[in-house]
């Protein structure tokens, strides 16, 4: 929240208009007073990287009175505010827009009341408002990203990679309950980020009989050599039925049933702390600037509207109209419709639910598609954090899509040297938290080799390569698909998924590895 207070502290000052902090939420702006002092460049010096907030935040009942509104809209007068920026949830951004929707009558009152003049009602007579959306549990529809989030799941990684070590050592199954009592997407994402062997988020219940399904697959994952389970709980998980899952009938479930030596951990406040994360601080920066833009722009007819992160870019949304989505979700939940939930949550949640299904289990093989396609996987370049996990994604949707899947080590060099073996869905299993590229990685370029690099796809039959990367990566399928008219072997489909800490990757405006390294920086 800091990141976003700063940017439209020093946009505001920027533009020329004089700033305020409300100190303490909705309740500084009714007691007014010292809560509600001017802004200077420097007062936001050195805030980026504190976690929480420096103005402070609470709930205030009072400003849901209108006695309470109308003492905050005498505050906001005397000192000629007229431009409101909230950051907060759903619930700070619509007391906002009520606040707005009211004020032409909250300045009559005052007029009549006698506690301010004509002239101040009209030179006050508009309120125009912009909010943004802090919140951890990313559950605002509309946007792909709120404030807070990317630093919430940096804590839930942290928690599971140092949990990890211990199980491995031990043997034993970790129960992880994570924040999230009306959106599971702390939840899912982590399990995504993890490689989760089972999660529950409250979009989407397991179906009955999942306690068999669950333990069988627990179960297979330990003959398969697997010597750590982790199941991934967010606090407002349920069934079916609507009745509540808990981590300790989870714990209880596969101690009775499967006889694992089992632990629970709750995450709780530990999730809201810590300093912000390097994405956190640049969305927040990005973020409180446009905001200042919209409110500068903002006339009698524009609707009171919300700064969102759609694709990459910061967009303006109507506030309400996102805020009327956050609330249905909740009443497609209550009535049961889950998969509407799902489709109201929006494409990046509805995207992160299909992968994770599709990576965390193995469907079987009579049921898979018959394909005669062979695949080569590789990573080109210098090392990316991330390599593995994309590395782990492609072998496994291949393998899904019923085709052959193979590694080449070392990048082109292992290539031509004929480093290539088939590569099956468990010998990936726990790469999605490892660094480096467990492949191996080289920059050789495959030019002065082509020869044995085509008889080595002519050998294995390789019917499509996909190249995980850096530039020389790029450079490398350049290379490769110019020298198209004179080897078959390359007329090929060649694709290259950008991996560099460099970003800078032509097409892309972000590339694996390059948000690991920003935050080994602020770090």
């Amino acid at each position: 929240m800091n990141g976003a207070v700063r940017a439209v502290v020093r946009m505001g000052i920027y533009v020329g208009a004089k700033v305020y902090f409300i100190h303490e939420g909705y309740q500084g702006m009714v007691d007014g007073g010292d809560y509600i002092k001017e802004a200077t460049w420097e007062s936001v010096s050195s805030v980026l990287q504190v976690g929480g907030t420096v103005i402070g935040s609470a709930r205030c009942k009072e400003f849901r009175t209108h006695e309470g509104r109308l003492k905050a809209a005498l505050n906001l007068v005397h000192r000629r505010i007229t431009y409101l920026c909230v950051i907060g949830g759903d619930g700070s951004l619509t007391g906002a827009n009520l606040f707005r929707e009211e004020w032409s009558d909250l300045l009559n009152e005052l007029l009549e009341q006698g506690l301010i003049d004509e002239e101040a009602a009209r030179s006050n007579s508009e309120l125009h408002i912009v909010g943004m959306v802090g919140s951890i549990d990313n559950d605002f529809c509309g946007t792909d990203m709120t404030i807070g989030t990317d630093s919430a799941l940096h804590r839930i990684i942290e928690v599971v990679d140092a949990i990890m070590t211990t199980a491995q050592s031990h043997q034993r199954t970790f129960v992880l309950e994570v924040m999230g009592r009306h959106c599971g997407y702390l939840a899912l994402v982590s399990a995504l980020a993890c490689g989760a062997d089972w999660v529950f988020i409250p979009e989407m219940p397991p179906e009955d009989g999942w306690e068999d399904n669950m333990c069988l697959k627990l179960s297979e994952n330990r003959a398969d050599k697997k010597r750590l389970n982790i199941i991934i709980v967010a606090e407002g998980a349920i069934d079916s039925h609507n009745k509540a899952i808990t981590p300790d009938y989870i714990k209880d479930l596969v101690v009775s049933r499967l006889g694992f030596d089992t632990r629970v951990t709750i995450l709780g406040h530990v999730q809201r702390g810590g300093t912000p994360s390097a994405f956190d601080r640049i969305l927040a920066s990005r973020m409180g600037v446009e905001a200042v833009l919209a409110l500068l722009e903002a006339s009698t007819n524009t609707p009171a509207c919300v700064v969102s992160l759609v694709g990459n870019q910061a967009v303006r949304l109507p506030l309400m109209e996102c805020v009327q989505m956050t609330q249905e979700v909740q009443k497609a939940m209550d009535e049961k419709k889950f998969d509407e939930a799902v489709r109201l949550r929006g494409r990046s949640f509805e995207n992160n639910l299909s992968t994770y299904r599709l990576l965390a289990s193995q469907t079987a093989r009579s049921e898979l598609p018959n394909s005669s396609f062979n695949v080569a996987v590789m990573n080109v370049g210098a090392p990316a954090a991330g390599m593995n996990a994309a590395v782990r994604s492609a072998v496994r949707v291949g393998i899904t899509e019923g085709h052959k899947m193979f590694a080449v080590s070392d990048g082109f060099e292992g290539f031509y040297k004929g480093q290539v073996k088939e590569i099956k869905w468990g010998d990936v299993g726990g790469w999605t938290g490892q660094g480096g590229s467990l492949l191996g990685t080289k920059r050789t370029l495959p030019a002065k080799h082509l020869d044995e690099i085509a008889e080595q796809m002519r050998i294995h039959n390789i019917n499509a390569l996909l190249v995980i990367g850096g530039f020389e990566a790029y450079v490398g399928l350049l290379e490769l698909s110019s020298a198209r008219d004179k080897y078959a072997e390359f007329c090929v489909p060649m694709v290259m998924i950008p991996a560099t800490v460099s970003n800078n990757i032509p097409g892309s405006d972000l590339s694996i590895g390059s948000d690991t390294a920003l935050n080994a920086i602020t770090d």
